[in-house]
């Protein structure tokens, strides 16, 4: 079983919403840090490739997180985080992810899921992030790392 897979979500295509994935590319240019972490690029997809959870003990998903704090905020969150608050604004990637753990749950094998989310700015169509989340990319990827780093060292 491999150690750790970093999902980026999002939709490049609508401003801040690409920002897990524009930070799991960043992250893939320091692949040889890390020998026993997969990144991907989930995009929007999250509910079709459940069957790579099967594969990995500890899911990493870095995703945008509405939460209603000023754009930038980063977050970190548990899997029960995400179930606990009926009131948070989930997004359909947090709904597709919590759906393919349980799909991977009934092929066998249940990841240990953490998030590392940012409060976005613009969700509407174009190609770069925001000012506010550009400026905070490099505080994501940062705590990406810290987590990253983490997880190899304790599960």
């Amino acid at each position: 079983m491999k150690k750790l897979l970093v999902l980026g979500v999002g939709n490049t295509l609508m401003k801040d919403d690409g920002i897990g994935v524009h930070a799991v590319y960043e992250l893939l240019k320091e692949k040889d840090a890390w020998a026993q972490v997969d990144f991907i690029d989930g995009g929007t997809f999250t509910q079709d490739i459940f069957y790579l959870f099967e594969e990995y003990e500890n899911i990493l998903v870095l995703d945008i997180v509405r939460a209603g704090h000023p754009p930038g905020t980063i977050f970190h969150l548990e899997e029960a985080d995400l179930r606990k608050d009926e009131k948070q604004m989930l997004s359909l990637h947090d709904i597709d992810l919590l759906d393919s753990l349980s799909m991977a749950q009934i092929r066998g094998h249940r990841p240990y899921l953490r998030v590392i989310g940012i409060q976005p700015d613009t969700i509407d169509w174009g190609t770069t992030l925001t000012e506010p989340l550009a400026r905070a990319l490099p505080s994501f990827l940062d705590t990406a790392r810290k987590h990253i780093t983490d997880i190899l060292e304790t599960r």
